[in-house]
């Protein structure tokens, strides 16, 4: 039996205007995740992903370079109680 892992991963860097959560919402959705990757005002890109452990910590490794056309310099990762992403899907906003 898989264990459920829910994250919040906030992303800095160049990761606005350059397709991160359009990226992001493809690596979540091939890893069959659950969740959201928003924008915020500070020019970050918050990330909450839910699901199976072992694919929420390689999309956390994903978010470390995230794609080719970012540049990520730091994540911070933050652990939420598991089904506190009340999402079926994963989707960008």
């Amino acid at each position: 039996m898989s264990q459920i892992r829910s994250v919040r991963v906030q992303v800095y860097g160049i990761v606005q205007g350059v397709g991160f959560r359009y990226f992001t919402h493809q690596e979540a959705s091939k890893l069959g995740l659950r969740g959201r990757a928003t924008n915020l005002s500070d020019g970050s890109v918050e990330v909450l992903a839910e699901g199976d452990a072992h694919a929420v910590e390689k999309l956390i490794h994903w978010l470390q370079s995230g794609p080719r056309t970012a540049s990520v310099d730091s994540i911070e990762v933050t652990e939420l109680e598991p089904g506190s992403v009340n999402v079926t899907s994963f989707r960008a906003y």
